[in-house]
């Protein structure tokens, strides 16, 4: 079985809630952004990383806007069900921008990143330009999407599609080349769901989007 869930910003105790205990071996868990369980090599981070590294099923996640980057690319690149992705360790996968992965026989686009809505308290400190999705990035995804028709079973994102800002009572402070993107993604390609994390809360946009925090949704 496949599950989505949201950030979990290193926090080690989501993995202890009810819902996740209902994973089982061979299951694929897929975060949507801010993993943040590789950030800065503590002793905590690796006891961490120790006990995600030992559960019967994988972690897969898209990268946020909180993550080490410069961690994630000293990273060497692998091929993991059909895309390119950063092995952090076996079962712990990063899924990379613009990639198409087949989990179970389901077709999942995943693309990362996104804009840092506390940039200002962070540039001069823990923020990473590469946390915003370059042309190239977009230019390999709409490669991915033609080679597979655009026809996908699940899309997976961090950031949401600008146009749900009303839905969801947030506002878009910088309009990023992945917004557009993203809406030629709604325009022209053909999908189930689409799954994003950024926003923190978990809710359902009628009739394909997914806002999604705390709940494990299986895919079904």
């Amino acid at each position: 079985m496949i599950y989505i869930t949201g950030d979990t910003h290193g926090d080690i105790n989501r993995f202890k809630s009810p819902e996740m205990k209902k994973l089982r071996r061979g299951d694929t868990l897929i975060i949507c952004g801010d993993f943040g369980f590789m950030w800065d090599n503590s002793r905590k981070e690796r006891a961490a990383m120790r006990k995600l590294s030992s559960k019967d099923y994988t972690i897969a996640f898209v990268d946020g806007c909180h993550e080490n980057f410069d961690m994630l690319e000293e990273l060497p690149v692998s091929e993991w069900n059909g895309g390119k992705v950063h092995k952090l360790r076996n079962n712990v996968i990063h899924l990379m921008r613009g990639q198409v992965y087949t989990i179970e026989d389901k077709k999942i686009f995943a693309f990362g990143g996104g804009h840092s809505q506390d940039y200002d308290f962070r540039r001069d400190g823990d923020w990473w330009e590469r946390e915003q999705p370059t042309h190239a990035e977009i230019m390999e995804a709409i490669g991915n999407l033609r080679s597979n028709n655009y026809r996908m079973d699940y899309i997976i994102t961090h950031e949401p599609p600008a146009s749900l800002k009303d839905c969801l009572g947030v506002d878009v402070l910088q309009r990023l080349e992945v917004h557009a993107f993203f809406e030629d993604i709604i325009k022209t390609c053909r999908y189930k769901k689409w799954f994003f994390g950024k926003c923190h809360i978990d809710k359902h946009i009628p009739i394909k989007f997914y806002a999604v925090f705390n709940n494990v949704t299986p895919l079904k």
